[in-house]
C-alpha cells in the first residue's frame, strides 16, 4: 500500500517508522509543514520521498493527516478535493467534532473516517519520531456511519498494523472524554510549571529538589502549544467542564487542609485511590 502522510513530525513519523517496520506501508511519502522538516524527515529515512500537497495525495491509496488540529481542519476538504473515490484519508487529531464539521457537507465525505490515536509524548518535530509509539494503546473511530465501509475497514487495519486496539464511538463523546482523560492532564501540568516558576525563580534549585512525582506531573508541561491551543480551543466547552470539576475537588481538598480536617482529607484520598481499579 502507498501511504501519504501530511505532517511528519512525532505522530506522523512514528506511524511512518511502525509501517514501515511492518510491511504495511510499501511506500510512503511526507508532507512537511515546512521543507526543512521535509528534509529532516527524508533524511532521517522516515519516508521514501516528500512531495507537495496535491501529488502526495493523488499517488497514495491512504492519506494520513498528522497535522495539529487547527491545520486538519483547514487541510482536510482539500485533501478530499484532491482524492478519488477509491482512496481513504484519516486525520489523527486530538478533537474530531470540528474536524468532521469541516467535511460534512463535502461530495466525498464518505472516504474520510475521524480517528484519533490515543498515544503521544511532550516532544514534537520528526526527529522525536518513535518505534512501536502506538504498540497496545488505543485508536479511536468516530462517527463511521458516515464513512464508506472499505474506507472503514483500510483505517481499522492501519491500526492493528500499529498495534492498537480499536474502539468506535460519537464525536460528541470523544471529545467529552478526550478532556478528561488527555486535555485536562495537560492544562493542570502548565498550571502546576506556572504556579511552581512563579514562586521559584531559582531554575537550579527547582532542577535539585524535583522528585519523581513533580518531574511526571509536570512533564506534559513541556508540550508545544502549537499543538495544544488548537485542541484547548476546539474542546473549549468540554475542557473548561473538566477544569471545573477538577477544580472543585481541588477545592475540596484544600477546604479540608485549611480546615484541618484529617478524616476529610484520608476520604478523598482513598477516594481517589480508587483509579487503581482502572489503571494498576
Amino acid at each position: 500500500m502507498h501511504v501519504s502522510i501530511i505532517g511528519i513530525g512525532l505522530i506522523g513519523g512514528s506511524v511512518a517508522r511502525d509501517l514501515r517496520r511492518t510491511g504495511f506501508a510499501t511506500r510512503i511519502t511526507g508532507v512537511g509543514s515546512t521543507p526543512e522538516r521535509a528534509q529532516i524527515a527524508l533524511n532521517l529515512g522516515l519516508v521514501d520521498r516528500t512531495a507537495p500537497l496535491e501529488v502526495a495525495v493523488r499517488e497514495a491509496d491512504l492519506i494520513i493527516v498528522a497535522t495539529p488540529v487547527d491545520r486538519i481542519v483547514k487541510l482536510l476538504p482539500k485533501v478530499l478535493d484532491f482524492m478519488n473515490d477509491r482512496q481513504t484519508v484519516t486525520d489523527m487529531g486530538s478533537t474530531k467534532g470540528a474536524v468532521i464539521d469541516a467535511v460534512r457537507q463535502h461530495l466525498r465525505r464518505a472516504r474520510f473516517v475521524a480517528s484519533h490515536p490515543m498515544a503521544g509524548t511532550e516532544n514534537s518535530g520528526p526527529s522525536s519520531a518513535l518505534d512501536r509509539l502506538f504498540d497496545g494503546k488505543v485508536a479511536v473511530l468516530c462517527n463511521v456511519q458516515e464513512s464508506a465501509p472499505d474506507a472503514v475497514s483500510c483505517v481499522e487495519q492501519l491500526y492493528t498494523a500499529l498495534g492498537m486496539r480499536v474502539v468506535r464511538m460519537d464525536a460528541a463523546t470523544h471529545d467529552l472524554h478526550a478532556a478528561y482523560v488527555s486535555h485536562l492532564s495537560h492544562a493542570v501540568s502548565y498550571a502546576l510549571a506556572l504556579a511552581t516558576l512563579s514562586k521559584e525563580q531559582d531554575d537550579e534549585a527547582i532542577f535539585t529538589l524535583a522528585g519523581g512525582g513533580f518531574a511526571s506531573t509536570v512533564r506534559l508541561a513541556k508540550s508545544a502549544p502549537e499543538t495544544w491551543v488548537p485542541i484547548f480551543t476546539q474542546n473549549r466547552e468540554s475542557v473548561l467542564n473538566a477544569i471545573d470539576a477538577f477544580s472543585r475537588k481541588l477545592a475540596e481538598l484544600r477546604s479540608s487542609l485549611d480546615a484541618g480536617d484529617e478524616t476529610q482529607l484520608r476520604r478523598l484520598i482513598e477516594e481517589a485511590n480508587r483509579i487503581r481499579r482502572i489503571l494498576p
